[in-house]
């Protein structure tokens, strides 16, 4: 970086992101970067009999409608996991169906709520963990916390590629060179 323009060797000089020059590379990295990050980020995708188990267990409760059943979700796993539209009314027609439930119309909204046979087959269930309580996705650090602190990190650091001066833009890898410093050493400890 010495005797360089440290917006140039962002590859933010008077070229802007994404055009060739000294420092595109970097650029280019952080960008990578991110969106590895982006793509790992997602809400884990859980089995189908896992949405089954969810709805049992949450309809065991109190009767909800489907928006509800899909937040409750999302909301005990701490947004690990939220199961889509696609997937939970398709679960609730199979659990109608099977008898298991039953919907009440009011207001345009279907109201779900356990039968007797669906009660028996969430307290048969109850010595289970929910689904949303054996999902490790999300709850550990490497699948969830982890990559979205990289991300926002990568984030921050394209913007202040984008909009630091050329002093800002040098305070900023100070600071990057010194996490990565402390990520390593998390790593060499035993």
């Amino acid at each position: 970086m010495t005797g360089s323009n440290t917006g140039d060797w962002f590859g933010m000089g008077a070229r802007g992101a994404g055009q060739s020059g000294p420092g595109a590379g970097l650029w280019d990295a952080v960008e990578q970067l991110r969106g590895m990050f982006e793509q790992k980020v997602g809400a884990p995708r859980m089995a189908r009999g896992d949405v089954r188990a969810a709805v049992l267990a949450l309809l065991a409760e109190k009767p909800m409608h489907g928006y509800q059943i899909i937040h409750e979700i999302e909301e005990r796993s701490d947004g690990a996991w939220k199961p889509s539209p696609g997937s939970v009314y398709p679960t609730l027609q199979l659990l109608a169906d099977e008898g298991l439930i039953s919907a009440e119309e009011s207001a345009g909204r279907k109201t779900y709520s356990l039968t007797d046979a669906g009660r028996a087959e969430a307290a048969a269930a109850e010595d289970r963990s929910a689904p949303w309580e054996t999902s490790g996705a999300g709850r550990d650090a490497r699948h969830g916390e982890l990559p979205k602190a990289g991300m926002k990190l990568a984030q921050a650091t394209a913007q202040v590629a984008r909009g630091g001066s050329p002093e800002q833009a040098r305070q900023a890898v100070e600071v990057l060179d010194e996490a990565r410093r402390k990520i390593y050493s998390i790593l060499a400890q035993d």
